[in-house]
């Protein structure tokens, strides 16, 4: 194997980890959802560099389609400390980088059930910034508590057969 490809090995190594700045904990609390897709986000440079810093807020997030694109809203990236007068403004709207069969199958989708797009983690992949997008349906105040009680009830039945195991019965 020659010097300059193992020298690209080597990077891909070092640098192909995933980095996760911020993740949506409540998206899985308050949505179920049905399927999960990777985009990108056009930035500006500030914004990156903020992301770098491990800098950003899911919380209030959401997508939208608008004339066939897919646009991420309320996502909350502060302003780059040592920016100067070319600073980004912190909630703006973002564009998302999907395919366009892509996106045409998450219109559809979204138009004929109730269903929204979701982000839950906005993560580092190769020194690209991604988007792990949620196509998910919103659920109800009882199904909350269905999660919770059966969440609860493995819980005891995980410690119930560690008891076991250890002789402590």
């Amino acid at each position: 194997m020659s010097k300059k490809a193992e020298a690209k090995k080597a990077g891909d190594a070092k640098g192909s980890g995933k980095k996760i700045v911020a993740t949506n904990r409540k998206a899985r609390h308050n949505y179920s959802i049905l399927d999960t897709f990777e985009a990108g986000v056009v930035l500006q440079g500030t914004e990156v560099k903020s992301l770098r810093d491990g800098q950003a807020s899911l919380a209030d997030a959401f997508a939208t389609v608008d004339d066939g694109e897919i646009w991420l809203r309320n996502l909350h990236i502060p302003e780059y400390h040592h920016g100067t007068w070319t600073n980004h403004a912190p909630r703006r709207n973002r564009k998302l980088l999907l395919h366009r069969r892509q996106i045409d199958m998450l219109v559809g989708k979204i138009r004929d059930g109730n269903l929204t797009l979701v982000p839950l983690s906005l993560y580092f992949i190769d020194g690209k910034v991604k988007v792990e997008l949620a196509l998910a349906r919103g659920k109800q105040a009882h199904d909350k508590r269905q999660d919770l009680a059966r969440r609860d009830a493995q819980r005891e039945v995980i410690r119930e057969l560690g008891r076991r195991t250890k002789g402590k019965i």
